[in-house]
């Protein structure tokens, strides 16, 4: 029997049990992981998270919910119990609902058969070609804390009472690296990074020269003294920074009065230069999918357009709330969870300059490769105060390493300083930004 099957058959196993109505949600996920450092095989890991996640809603709007590892027919009607019992402990909500039945979209391309086909040796070639990549780029890269080679395969299937049934199969493989540069007593960490749909696209060298760049470049690092200065982002620290919004444009958060953007819609909440988007169906992206994790189908969302807010992403239930449509944004990390509004592929828009033209317009400036503590940073104030570390800007060259700064300030007032946008857009997993450059920001040193 197929996965989709199975999730209707313990639909109406749950439905013959009394509930008002149900949804089962099947994943049956694969993984691997090969760790290298030190031109040894140091973690070579397999992992299988199969199962099944019931949720019922019963006719006042109360929602239960069980899960279980046996996906067997015959375990179904344990699991409906408990869900119903569950849900019989919980508050009824008229907006507990489930979306309503549909078709697939259009065939994509989400799983390359070769991932599964390549031998474990040859992966495990790749992760030390990282390495030995890294090693032979600057006679400076001696250690290595880690050069990884991962892959994911999984399946889902979901059915629900409302005559939704579908399924799809996707995966992906990537490389990283993180190697270390030493000068005497001067030691500095760089890293590589490249996930994507086809396994032909990994270029093994590429990621360990980029680590081993990214190090040296960070090597005999000066401490400054406070200052005002330009900014200029790295592709993946400005990742890192709009990873604070995305909080705060989820449905929920505004909901529950946890978000910065709150009644905002329609305002100007940054640089006209700034546009963010979420795309469930951009092609290759690494959390594309034909449909969220409630069914609903993905789409193209945009939250930020020229700095204005345009709107937040939704599962069914907070769309239910706001008398609007799902956006498609129904996330489910495991079969052991109901569906969570989240992001799927989420990106800030490149724009049109090269970076080599944002630097050369720099009189004095700092270009951030790295920052540390972005964690602390409030989502529903926006306040953040991180460590940073990169390299020093005059008249538009590089001068020098920097490392002991600060950068403190809210994250609405850094996007309205924005002045530019690269055409260098990078995705680091399913979050992508291009190099983004801002307007003159004070910068704590020593």
């Amino acid at each position: 029997m197929q996965y989709q099957e199975l999730a209707a058959t313990a639909v109406k196993e749950a439905e013959r049990l009394g509930a008002h109505s149900a949804e089962a949600y099947i994943l049956d996920a694969k993984s691997l992981t090969i760790e290298v450092a030190n031109e040894a095989v140091e973690t070579l890991k397999f992992a299988n998270d199969t199962g099944i996640g019931l949720r019922v809603i019963s006719e006042q709007g109360q929602v239960g919910f069980a899960f279980s590892t046996d996906i067997d027919p015959v375990s179904f009607a344990d699991i409906a119990r408990q869900a119903i019992a569950n849900g019989e402990k919980t508050f009824a909500d008229r907006f507990n609902v489930f979306p309503g039945g549909g078709k697939l979209a259009p065939e994509m391309k989400l799983l390359d058969p070769k991932i599964s086909a390549v031998s474990i040796e040859e992966k495990i070639a790749m992760a030390r070609q990282v390495e030995t990549a890294a090693r032979q780029s600057d006679s400076r890269i001696r250690r290595t804390e880690r050069c990884v080679y991962e892959e994911m395969e999984y399946g889902v299937a979901l059915a629900n009472s409302n005559d939704l049934a579908l399924q799809y199969r996707s995966g992906y493989c990537g490389l990283y690296g993180v190697v270390l540069a030493e000068d005497g007593s001067d030691v500095q960490t760089g890293m590589g990074m490249s996930y994507c749909r086809d396994f032909d696209q990994l270029k093994p060298e590429s990621v360990g020269q980029e680590a081993a760049r990214e190090a040296v470049m960070l090597v005999g690092a000066k401490n400054i003294g406070t200052t005002k200065a330009t900014l200029l982002l790295s592709p993946y620290v400005a990742s890192n920074f709009f990873s604070l919004l995305i909080p705060a444009l989820s449905a929920d958060a505004v909901q529950k009065k946890r978000s910065l953007f709150r009644d905002k819609v329609g305002a100007k909440v940054a640089s006209s230069l700034l546009s963010l988007v979420d795309d469930g169906r951009m092609d290759g992206g690494i959390a594309t999918a034909p449909i969220d994790g409630e069914g609903v189908s993905t789409r193209r969302t945009e939250l930020i357009s020229n700095g204005i807010l345009q709107g937040f992403l939704y599962n069914t239930y907070t769309a239910g709330r706001d008398g609007c449509a799902s956006t498609g944004n129904g996330v489910r990390h495991s079969f052991k969870s109901g569906p969570e509004v989240g992001p799927s592929n989420i990106f800030i828009v490149p724009g049109v300059k090269k970076r080599q033209d944002l630097l050369h317009d720099i009189k004095d400036g700092f270009y951030v490769t790295s920052v540390m503590g972005m964690h602390t940073a409030n989502p529903i104030s926006g306040d953040f105060s991180v460590g940073a570390a990169g390299v020093w800007i005059r008249n538009g060259e590089y001068a020098h390493a920097v490392r002991g700064v600060a950068i403190a300030g809210n994250i609405i007032d850094l996007l309205g300083e924005i002045d530019a946008v690269g055409d260098d857009l990078r995705f680091f997993g399913s979050q992508g930004a291009p190099t983004v450059r801002i307007g003159k920001i004070t910068i704590s040193g020593t």
